[in-house]
């Protein structure tokens, strides 16, 4: 049992590499930091795959991983600099890009979270739910809610 669960969080792993990354480097903007996390949440994921309940949500369990790793990431960047890194937006196309990503990266990390999973990894509402582990009405609301809040900042 518990070699067939560390073979399919690895398979995970290894199939969700790229996605992960995305994942990552949509909350740091910077390739290091994003490897950094990937390869924290990889370990992570290995470590406490014998805790793994339900092998049928073994890509949502190792998602919630990466995205909490992403968070921690961040919060020790905060935490040790006082602030959050004014290095950390990439360089953009325009100017009304580099605004939209100005405003998610202010975004509560919880407001933050939905809007990556939402529209910069494309997951669909169903997934973005289990996630998070919470009602699909929920996310759909408080998506909503979150929408309104960048447009009236971006209007």
């Amino acid at each position: 049992m518990r070699n067939r669960k560390e073979a399919l969080v690895r398979s995970i792993l290894l199939e969700n590499y790229e996605s992960y990354y995305r994942l990552a480097f949509s909350y740091v903007h910077q390739e290091a930091d994003a490897m950094d996390i990937v390869q924290e949440g990889a370990c992570k994921a290995m470590a406490k795959a014998r805790s793994l309940r339900e092998e049928s949500f073994a890509g949502t369990w190792v998602y919630r991983i990466m995205i909490n790793t992403a968070k921690n990431h961040l919060k020790k960047y905060e935490r040790e600099r006082g602030t959050l890194r004014e290095d950390m937006a990439a360089p953009e196309k325009n100017d009304v890009d580099l605004e939209l990503r100005e405003a998610v990266d202010r975004l509560p990390m919880q407001e933050k979270t939905l809007i990556i999973l939402r529209f910069y990894e494309d997951k669909p509402l169903a997934e973005i739910a289990e996630i998070l582990q919470e009602n699909l009405n929920t996310v759909k609301s408080r998506l909503y809610r979150t929408l309104e809040k960048l447009r009236r900042e971006l209007a």
